[in-house]
């Protein structure tokens, strides 16, 4: 499990302190600087959970799937991650629920070297991808994106890169020729002209083209046992999460990146602040999830992952909106 920096930590849990909470809830993000999870920051810098009555610590972990694996665990008790490990890991006998949809696109984009040539994963020279794990959402997507430009399982390698830095080196270095990465180290290759975009699924057009429908993606999702267990807890977690998506939505990125901690945004706040302006349509009106958002999930890991079988899932088991109402 990786934490935030702990100067960063101590400062988002000023708020915290004065909770009556009997025992901390931790929340694992999978990323803490991506932007797709960004109203988690924005909740706990802006003291949102703790009025709620609500001590909650972030930690923060690359990899949606080892964050899926601390949350079965039992070591953590939330995830902001993405709402397709709830399908998967049905799938597989583990009962998780998104209470509350984040984001309405994956905020993913396929990058390629640049200098290389090629409109899809299968025209280019390399066969190297870029992932941030083994499991994680980027896989289940690459080896989508692979399959629908008729690369066949086996043709290609993945690789795990993480994000930010480590993923910047590996395109930059030639360890991989392709990967899948957010915002900011989307902005920031674009910025020194180091990639270039193959499949940019930062808008709901551009994810419909690659995934043939809505895929909902950044989510707080909970053990269903948890949940039934803690629901004051979680209606007071989706309200705050409310109260962050409403902020992102109506201030813009110089505004919103002034207001985060120092430890969270990166030296050049101009490229952070515009990069939160292009993505901010993008974050959730209302919480919800969309209405054809689950099965496109469902037929993509169907896609990619022969172990999920028909009818073995249950859509409406892996999300619930009843904690959205105030």
């Amino acid at each position: 499990m990786r934490k935030i920096s702990i100067a960063l930590l101590l400062w988002m849990g000023l708020g915290a302190l004065s909770c009556q909470a009997a025992s901390p809830i931790v929340i694992m993000v999978g990323g803490i600087d991506k932007l797709i999870y960004l109203p988690a920051i924005v909740a706990q810098s802006r003291g949102y959970f703790a009025a709620q009555g609500l001590h909650v610590d972030l930690v923060s972990e690359p990899a949606g799937v080892n964050a899926e694996d601390e949350l079965i665990a039992g070591a953590v008790q939330g995830v902001v991650g993405f709402y397709d490990h709830c399908v998967d890991l049905q799938s597989r006998g583990y009962a998780l629920q998104s209470v509350i949809q984040l984001t309405t696109v994956p905020g993913e984009v396929e990058l390629a070297r640049a200098g290389t040539t090629g409109t899809n994963l299968a025209q280019l020279g390399g066969r190297r991808f870029g992932v941030t794990d083994l499991g994680s959402s980027t896989e289940f997507l690459t080896e989508y994106l692979a399959s629908k430009a008729g690369l066949a399982p086996g043709s290609y390698r993945l690789v795990p890169v993480d994000a930010g830095e480590r993923f910047i080196q590996a395109l930059r270095s030639g360890r991989i020729d392709a990967g899948m990465t957010t915002d900011p180290t989307v902005a920031r290759l674009m910025q020194t002209r180091a990639a270039r975009i193959l499949v940019d699924m930062r808008t709901v057009a551009g994810t419909r083209a690659a995934l043939g429908g809505d895929y909902p993606a950044a989510a707080l999702y909970l053990q269903r046992s948890w949940i039934e267990a803690h629901p004051h807890q979680v209606h007071g977690l989706v309200q705050a999460f409310l109260r962050a998506l409403r902020y992102l939505r109506s201030h813009d990125g110089t505004a919103v990146a002034a207001s985060l901690p120092r430890g969270m945004t990166p030296v050049d706040r101009a490229l952070f602040a515009h990069a939160i302006d292009t993505f901010r349509p993008m974050y959730s009106v209302d919480g919800r999830m969309p209405v054809d958002g689950p099965p496109t999930v469902l037929r993509v890991l169907q896609t990619v992952t022969p172990d999920i079988r028909p009818g073995s899932v249950d859509l409406s088991n892996t999300y619930t909106e009843r904690f959205l109402a105030p």
